[in-house]
Parts: C-alpha cells; sequence; structure tokens
C-alpha cells in the first residue's frame, strides 16, 4: 500500500447561501481507495441548479463532479497505481445489491454520488472542488492517455459517459438521421459522437451560438423533417414532444435531459404500436460508458476541438465566481485546485 501522511488539504465546501474554500483533513485509506489530487475540474449544469436553489443536494458539501487527476495513494487492492493521471465515475456502487448483479449499477440500492454526498457524513472528501478527492471501493477509476489533455478529459466523468450512455439505448445510429436536442455540452458531445458512429446528426437549441458550436461537432441544422433517431437533452416537455413527432416508423427517442419534475407528455399509444416506436430513458452510466467516454475523446481528438469548449481555468479560491453559467462561446468553467 502507498500511503499518504494523513493530513489537511482545502476544498470548497457549499453551505447552501455560499461556497467557501476551507481546511479539511484528509484520512487514512481504507482498502481499495484512492486518494488523487485534483489537476482540473469542470463544472457541471447540475452544480449550477445546486447553488441557484433550483436541485436540492445535501448540504453542506463539496460539489463537483467532472474532474482529472493524479493518484497520490492507494489502499491495498486499488485498481491504479501511484503517478497515474485518472478520470472516475460519478456513481459509486455496493456491487452486491440485485441491481448491481443484474448490471444496472448507476441504480443500486445503495448508490452514492461523487458531489453529492453529506459533509458531515462518512465521505466528506466527496467533490472534486478541492485539492484532493477520496475515491472509495465501488467507484469506476479510468486511466487517462498521456495525449488526452485535462480539459478534454474532465467532462469525461458526467457529460461525455451520459452521453454515450444515451447513445447506447439508441441503438444502431449509422446512416440514420438522428435529432440532438439541446446544444449544451451534452448535445455537442452526442453530434460527435453520432458522427462517429456513421449517423447524420441535425441539432436544435434556443441559443445561436450554442448551434454555431455544434456545427464544429459534425451537427448540422435542424430543418424540421422526420428522424430515425431523437435525443433529449432539454428536459423539456415541449422539446420532447416536438421530437417524438418527428420520428419515422421504427424510430427511437431517448430521453437524458428530463431529471426534473415537469409537465407530462401526452403520447398516444396507438401510434406507438403502429409506428414501432420506442421511448427509452437514462440516467447515470455504466462502468464502460466511462472507458468508451475515454476512447471516443481520444478517436477525435483532431477531429474536434474540445479544448475549445472549455474556459481558461480559475483557482479554487475564485470557486464562487466560477460557479455562474459559462460564457459565450463555452460550454464549461474550469476550476484548477
Amino acid at each position: 500500500m502507498d500511503t499518504l501522511t494523513p493530513g489537511l488539504t482545502r476544498a470548497a465546501i457549499w453551505r447552501g447561501s455560499a461556497v467557501a474554500v476551507e481546511e479539511v483533513a484528509i484520512p487514512p485509506l481504507a482498502e481499495s481507495e484512492v486518494l488523487v489530487r485534483v489537476r482540473l475540474a469542470t463544472i457541471c449544469g447540475s452544480d449550477l441548479h445546486t447553488v441557484s436553489g433550483r436541485r436540492t443536494s445535501p448540504c453542506p458539501s463539496i460539489l463537483g463532479h467532472e474532474s482529472v487527476g493524479e493518484v497520490v495513494a492507494v489502499g491495498d487492492g486499488a485498481p491504479v497505481s501511484v503517478g497515474e493521471r485518472v478520470i472516475w465515475s460519478v456513481t459509486v456502487c455496493c456491487g452486491t445489491c440485485d441491481r448491481c448483479a443484474s448490471g444496472m449499477t448507476a441504480k443500486c440500492r445503495h448508490v452514492r454520488k461523487v458531489g453529492h454526498e453529506p459533509f458531515h457524513g462518512d465521505w466528506p472528501l466527496s467533490g472534486g472542488y478541492a485539492e484532493h478527492i477520496l475515491l472509495p471501493r465501488g467507484t469506476t477509476v479510468v486511466r487517462v492517455p498521456d495525449d488526452v489533455p485535462d480539459a478534454v478529459a474532465a467532462p469525461a466523468a458526467c457529460a461525455t459517459a451520459t452521453v454515450m450512455a444515451a447513445v447506447e439505448r439508441a441503438g444502431d445510429v449509422w446512416r440514420r438521421r438522428v435529432l440532438i436536442a439541446g446544444a449544451g455540452m451534452l448535445g455537442v458531445t452526442a453530434a460527435a459522437a453520432c458522427r462517429d458512429l456513421g449517423a447524420d446528426v441535425v441539432i436544435t437549441d434556443r441559443h445561436a451560438d450554442r448551434l454555431v458550436l455544434a456545427e464544429m461537432f459534425g451537427a448540422s441544422a435542424d430543418d424540421g423533417g422526420a428522424v430515425d433517431v431523437a435525443i433529449d437533452f432539454t428536459g423539456s416537455t415541449d422539446a420532447v414532444a416536438d421530437a417524438f413527432a418527428r420520428l419515422e416508423i421504427g424510430g427511437t427517442m431517448v430521453l437524458a435531459g428530463s431529471v426534473t419534475p415537469g409537465p407530462s407528455l401526452a403520447v398516444d399509444p396507438e401510434r406507438v404500436v403502429r409506428q414501432w416506436l420506442t421511448l427509452r430513458g437514462v440516467h447515470n452510466y455504466e462502468p464502460h460508458h466511462l472507458h468508451q467516454a475515454i476512447g471516443l475523446l481520444r478517436r477525435t481528438l483532431h477531429s474536434y476541438p474540445w479544448e475549445s469548449l472549455i474556459t481558461d481555468p480559475v483557482g479554487l479560491g475564485e470557486i464562487a465566481s466560477a460557479l455562474s453559467p459559462a460564457p459565450t462561446g463555452k460550454l464549461r468553467v474550469a476550476v484548477a485546485p
């Protein structure tokens, strides 16, 4: 076991009305645990929803679940070695419940989530807005190839891996017309992922600047025509209804953005039956999707300008101002603890 003498690190703690950088204890490592020095974290929209009051989350807590870092200490049986650059899953599963046994670890009955755990619980050092994060047993940890920059790797832990799960739920998209609703980080990434699989991709968004970004990642402007596959990242019932109405016979709709309560969706069962339509949902992702995310990013590293989507990083001390929407032309704000 490679151990780090327990000491102190710095972390940004969300306390409900503000976030403040404080000293936090580094605990000794248990079996299979990994201590990572965070190199870069990107700010996901769900954290913006937390600090704006649109999303409930444990408080106080250390937020942040899109990060890349360097392993500095490991417990016995850990899956990685000191010195390796890694990313890690959002979900931490028990590995023993019926859902884990069936391959649905994302919905583990005892699931814990990076950046979503109470600071005063048994896993205080659980978020990426900190100098160090402790990864408990049950976390999927993936090595990052040397040629993949930190700014490209960090969003893989949430945005890119979630996209890989959504695209998998869509089925074979080769030579199929795919509509992506929402040109945020997930939508733009989905455009690249679907193009990588040979799809013809169109995309919608209310913001013209985001559509420009999406075109740089393989998408075309939407012409309102029929589609074989629709993937929604907006969470808007109206957007979902519009996309569902455009499905061709045998079409598939994947919902990935509807993660908060909203109006119900009216679905005509007769149309579903007569047109052989499929409606599927996806929330979180499985371990193989995180591996696929790194594969996609490495494979398309020189095809698409991934780094251009991320702001230049600010220090941990500037986290309060960083927890705001990305500026025009960017999709993620970066923090370098």
